[in-house]
């Protein structure tokens, strides 16, 4: 019933309190938010402002227990702890059990229990050498790309190889970034932030601050709709078994979905990068104000690691083929990237569950949302090692080349409580965000005719 009696403190709840479930659901709005950490109720309503990463991934699970995704996303909860602190209001009264929402608590447990071995065998540690050598190998084509069209100039089939080899120094300097955004290489966070503006900025010209915002609430609820923003299609496609129906019902036809999977070429892959995210990356710097230093540590500024690319690039290139002609260089590299880019990241999360907030636990939403791709040299390279997206989903800061060491131990699991774990082949991959699309086109199409 609550701790009636104590002492009311800023923003709500009560000084030692002692609170319900139901309670703690209450508070789930964007002007009023609880969360429950270990057993532990805080009051986010203020601090969620000043989150490091976003308002609105720790807005998600608002009236939630988030204990999960606070120990997936934290590498060091100690440091955390002296900012939870001062939003502590209390706890769950005894009675209440640790889990909402009728979650398998013994699943729940075995899951603490794979994370906590998996920490104590090292496979949180980074390998210095792995990393640096994936640097290596990116700034090596950017100067194999420019010194062929040095020596031999800028015919076309010189170019269109420059492009490509652009491409994939951009592709593979994304992976990059990815992983150090994820805090999974360096012990302490903040150069991990620093390595992260450097590669996502200087290397690839985009913002550090749109990066972190946007992919972490994709980890937080990935394929849950107004939470995930990879799921956000502008009504451009309809997602899912639900989304069709919800809009065919409603007799929305913004275009005509039951076609998507064959407009998905000309609108997904190559539009994706050159224009949707370069349009998001420079509104968001406007709108945070990341031209404006915060502190003296370097990292702070996203425009400046963002103007330093392009003006590294165009110094480069502008003596070679003009301004006119390193513009449609960039393009072509762009268009190039956009395509890699979507397809390795989609084969992983379309074709799987895309559905409104069911409240599950970590491990079964996880799961639900995502699938894994057979394990190759050339699969883990050309993916980022994103072909084990259940590993990376389940342990986002954990070092990728050690995805494969945890992978067994979680199917294990998965097996033992009939969670299921798909693995597919890179083409089936691939064809399956085709279908997908087919299949939710097919739904909006019998639900905008017949109901």
């Amino acid at each position: 019933m609550g701790a009636g009696s104590q002492l009311t403190v800023p923003g709500g709840g009560k000084a030692g309190g002692v609170y319900t479930w139901e309670e703690v659901q209450q508070h789930s709005s964007r002007t009023d938010q609880w969360l429950v950490i270990d057993r532990k109720v805080y009051n986010i309503t203020q601090w969620a402002k000043r989150h490091p990463g976003g308002l609105r991934v720790i807005g998600h699970y608002a009236g939630e227990d988030a204990t999960e995704a606070f120990a997936a996303f934290h590498p060091d909860p100690t440091f955390v702890q002296k900012f939870l602190k001062p939003l502590l209001i209390g706890e769950l009264e005894a009675s209440e059990p640790s889990q909402d929402r009728n979650k398998n608590a013994a699943l729940i447990q075995d899951f603490h229990a794979l994370r906590a071995q998996a920490k104590s065998d090292g496979l949180f540690q980074a390998r210095p050498l792995f990393f640096c050598l994936h640097l290596g190998h990116i700034v090596l084509l950017e100067a194999l790309a420019w010194l062929m069209i040095w020596y031999w100039g800028t015919n076309w089939i010189v170019t269109l190889l420059c492009g490509v080899i652009l491409a994939t120094a951009q592709s593979q300097a994304g992976w990059l970034q990815h992983d150090f955004g994820h805090l999974s290489v360096f012990k302490e966070s903040r150069w991990n932030h620093l390595v992260h503006k450097f590669i996502i900025g200087h290397l690839k010209g985009a913002s550090a601050n749109w990066w972190n915002h946007r992919h972490f609430q994709h980890h937080a609820k990935p394929n849950i709709f107004r939470k995930d923003p990879d799921v956000n299609m502008l009504s451009i496609f309809v997602l899912g078994a639900t989304q069709p129906v919800e809009y065919g019902i409603k007799k929305i036809k913004l275009l005509p979905y039951h076609r998507q999977h064959q407009y998905f070429f000309l609108v997904g892959p190559p539009l994706l990068i050159p224009v949707f995210f370069h349009i998001q990356i420079i509104r968001t710097m406007i709108i945070r104000h990341d031209w404006v230093v915060r502190s003296c540590f370097l990292g702070q500024y996203d425009l400046a690691w963002c103007v330093s690319y392009y003006f590294r690039y165009f110094f480069l290139y502008i003596p070679l083929y003009g301004l006119f002609g390193s513009i449609a260089l960039l393009s072509f590299v762009r268009f190039l990237e956009s395509h890699w880019f979507v397809w390795v990241t989609q084969m992983n999360h379309l074709p799987m569950d895309i559905d409104h907030e069911k409240h599950r636990d970590w491990l079964t939403m996880q799961l639900q949302a995502t699938c894994n791709i057979e394990q190759s040299f050339f699969n883990d390279w050309f993916s980022g090692h994103l072909n084990f997206q259940i590993e990376h989903h389940l342990f986002p800061t954990m070092p990728r080349h050690n995805y494969h060491l945890v992978a067994p131990r979680v199917r294990a699991l998965c097996e033992t409580y009939g969670v299921p774990y798909q693995m597919k082949t890179m083409w089936q991959g691939f064809t399956d965000i085709v279908w997908s699309l087919k299949n939710s086109g097919d739904l909006w199409l019998d639900a905008y005719l017949h109901k």
